[in-house]
């Protein structure tokens, strides 16, 4: 769930974003529909320098008993802290770890790497070459995504959520050429992010593409795919 100014909004490669749902409200019915974990991502508290909606947080991981991970604003270890005592079972940093790497091994040490996941916003910049973004998707750091990936684990993250701008909220299907070379380069597991649309996509991404996991929005925001259904279909085809 991406959430801006207290609701779940949804847009297309970072931008067009509108308003879906109340985040409350759509993750009792994820819970509901049998979503394995549930992932709360503040969009614009980084970008508006602003706080993180503890109050918000806390209300839904009350009613979250599926592991709830959180990101977006984080700065300090004691926001990790107060997620954690608030219900939250892991945290999402993207941006403080770009800024001060040595931040994902502190937080790791102290937390535990299972509680610590990097998240990454990548677009493809050349012939098997992607690069890491930020300030919504729309500043390139130059920083190659591979090997980013690579130092994260090596500094500490539990897992690595690997979000394509390129393929965010188009339905085409995940980018499974990065998925895999992440997934071959690493050791920790990879969550896929953008470009679900079909059922097929997700089988493909925990296949060809070697994710440990497929994370989604759109197409669950809108009803497109009910979990229960997907489930089961992946199922059948792993038992093929």
């Amino acid at each position: 769930m991406d959430i801006d100014k207290g609701k779940v909004v949804k847009g297309q490669k970072f931008l067009n974003v509108k308003e879906v749902a109340d985040p409350f409200e759509l993750a009792k019915k994820y819970v509901k529909d049998g979503a394995d974990e549930l992932v709360f991502y503040d969009i614009t508290a980084t970008t508006e320098n602003r706080g993180l909606m503890f109050d918000l947080i806390e209300k839904i991981a009350k009613e979250v008993p599926i592991p709830f991970t959180v990101g977006g604003g984080i700065r300090t270890l004691d926001d990790i802290q107060n997620l954690l005592d608030i219900g939250a079972d892991k945290v999402s940093i993207n941006s403080i770890a770009i800024k001060d790497p040595s931040f994902i091994q502190s937080a790791a040490e102290k937390f535990g790497s299972e509680r610590i996941i990097l998240s990454m916003d990548v677009q493809k910049v050349g012939e098997s070459k992607w690069s890491i973004f930020v300030k919504g998707g729309t500043v390139d750091t130059g920083m190659d995504a591979i090997e980013w990936a690579v130092r994260g684990e090596q500094l500490g993250a539990g897992e690595l959520v690997v979000n394509s701008i390129d393929g965010d909220g188009e339905k085409d299907g995940y980018d499974l050429e990065l998925t895999r070379t992440i997934a071959e380069a690493v050791r920790i597991p990879i969550i896929a992010s953008g470009g679900a649309g079909t059922m097929e996509h997700f089988q493909a991404v925990l296949t060809e593409g070697k994710a440990s996991s497929a994370l989604a929005a759109s197409v669950f925001h809108f009803e497109e795919i009910n979990i229960a259904e997907l489930k089961s279909f992946l199922n059948k085809e792993n038992n093929k």
